[in-house]
């Protein structure tokens, strides 16, 4: 019998749990989603929404005055020192769903598990709206301004404060992994 690394064990965990979750779906170079995939993915998208807004009041708010909404209603992470993370997602505009989008990132350092979440970008100017379209995808962190909001940060903002490009919440966090970062997370179209 053939005896196995914790490291290499947990590689073909993350491996496994990214294939099933359906987020190996699409990759940087422009994946393709199936009809009934963006159907799905839509359904989850409407829902997690749904439920974000419910918790957060200040989501509800931003809703109103983003130009456009980037929902990624899941996105499993999974690492054993180097992580990976992925998920796709909608974009909509006026409440119609404009587009579909995947999210990839890579990050190093002490971490151990596998976990999954979901976030929404409220995307609040022309510029930011822009951004994400441009060719090839763009990375959070770099471009627009963005701010990532907890649930105390919700709370101080309002319609007058608001000075970032694009406002971040993540939500529906589970798993073995401490802490989720957006930093770095690369975004690109994707096809139905």
């Amino acid at each position: 019998m053939k005896k196995y690394t914790v490291p290499a064990l947990l590689s073909l965990a993350v491996a496994l749990a990214l294939s099933q979750s359906g987020c190996m779906t699409a990759d940087s170079g422009g994946g393709v989603l199936s009809p009934s995939g963006t159907a799905a993915l839509d359904s989850s998208a409407t829902t997690a929404l749904q439920q974000l807004y419910a918790q957060q009041p200040a989501a509800k708010k931003l809703g109103k005055k983003a130009k456009a909404i980037l929902i990624f209603p899941d996105v499993v992470k999974g690492g054993f020192m180097i992580g990976a993370q992925t998920g796709n997602g909608v974009l909509r505009q006026n409440g119609k769903t404009v587009g579909y989008y995947n999210t990839t990132g890579v990050s190093y350092g002490y971490q151990v598990g596998l976990q999954s979440f979901g976030y929404v970008l409220f995307l609040m100017d022309a510029a930011a709206l822009e951004h994400i379209h441009d060719n090839g995808g763009f990375e959070l962190g770099t471009g627009p301004s963005i701010a990532i909001l907890d649930e105390g940060m919700a709370k101080s903002i309002s319609t007058t404060t608001l000075d970032k490009d694009i406002y971040a919440f993540i939500f529906n966090q589970s798993g073995l992994m401490a802490g989720v970062g957006l930093q770095g997370s690369k975004i690109t179209e994707i096809q139905p």
